[in-house]
């Protein structure tokens, strides 16, 4: 049990990345939280959303292994915003904060939506480069939960973690994704009353993404091909929606493919970005750029000729 938060690469994470806090609302308990690794000078960095269930540091294998990489990589924890435009207004305001012109954005499951909505909240000055998808979706209605959208937040914790915990995978599972689970059950229970009840609200309160406000921007879907929180008919939808979007399909992975898959993540969200290197959008330090390039190629051959042997 809780062997990710007791691994030398967590603990690692933990003592050299430092958690900033910010406020950029009127209002001082909407607290910002951040790690931000990599170079600097990069002004069109990879920004990471987490789901309901997660705190920033769920991404620490993203941030590791990208930060080492060259790419500037930032992961945040939202504040408490019951509306989803005070989350996409509070956004901006960050990003002016952080002097970022334009960003590239990887959501997962509520994040993949709130990135969705900040993209189309923005589309007449644009601040979103690019969206990768994780286990996201276009349309609250999914979880068939926006008449008890408005009530979460008279919800004790106890309660709300128990929705949470629902979506959880509760059939056997592989090892990693069994220290997955157990990890986001940590970070779950770090969450506050509000914190979960506003997450909660927004997960499910009645709203749909707006395609043709968003459909230049170049989009990976990321998902699994085993159990999720996501239907097959919410995944279709997402299909529908992005034609021209890229597709990167885990075999294994459940709804925390970041934590139990981080490799075949990080190999998708470095094709992902290849597409802006060399351009004032790239997310990765020029001087980096060949070394990485050839790692990818290589990682890319490996797991195409892995899928090959496994289809014959």
């Amino acid at each position: 049990m809780g062997e990710i938060k007791i691994s030398p690469d967590y603990n690692w994470f933990r003592s050299t990345v430092p958690l900033k806090k910010i406020i950029v609302d009127d209002d001082d308990s909407k607290v910002w939280s951040l790690y931000d690794a990599g170079p600097r000078n990069i002004r069109c960095p990879l920004i990471f959303l987490p789901p309901v269930s997660g705190t920033a540091d769920v991404f620490f294998q993203q941030i590791l292994a990208l930060s080492g990489w060259g790419y500037r990589v930032i992961a945040l924890q939202y504040p408490v915003y019951w509306e989803i435009f005070e989350f996409c207004d509070g956004f901006r305001k960050l990003l002016d904060h952080l002097q970022l012109d334009k960003v590239h954005l990887f959501g997962a499951s509520l994040g993949g939506f709130l990135a969705q909505k900040f993209a189309e909240y923005t589309h007449k000055s644009p601040r979103v480069q690019s969206l990768i998808l994780c286990n996201s979706f276009s349309d609250t209605s999914i979880f068939n939960q926006t008449w008890t959208a408005n009530s979460f937040w008279l919800l004790p914790a106890f309660m709300l973690k128990k929705i949470v915990l629902g979506n959880f995978a509760s059939g056997p599972v592989d090892p990693e994704m069994a220290d997955g689970i157990d990890f986001m059950v940590d970070r779950l229970e770090t969450l506050g009353q509000s914190e979960l009840a506003s997450r909660l609200t927004l997960n499910c309160q009645n709203s749909y993404v707006e395609p043709h406000k968003i459909r230049d921007i170049p989009v990976t879907i990321m998902d699994v091909f085993d159990q999720s929180a996501l239907s097959t008919e919410a995944k279709e939808e997402m299909y529908k929606l992005y034609p021209n979007a890229r597709r990167a399909h885990l075999k294994t992975g459940g709804n925390f493919p970041y934590l139990c898959r981080s490799a075949e993540v990080n190999l998708y969200i470095q094709i992902h970005l290849l597409q802006f290197h060399g351009t004032r959008y790239a997310a990765i330090d020029p001087s980096m750029v060949s070394a990485e390039e050839l790692e990818v190629q290589k990682a890319n051959l490996q797991s195409s000729s892995d899928q090959e042997q496994q289809q014959s």
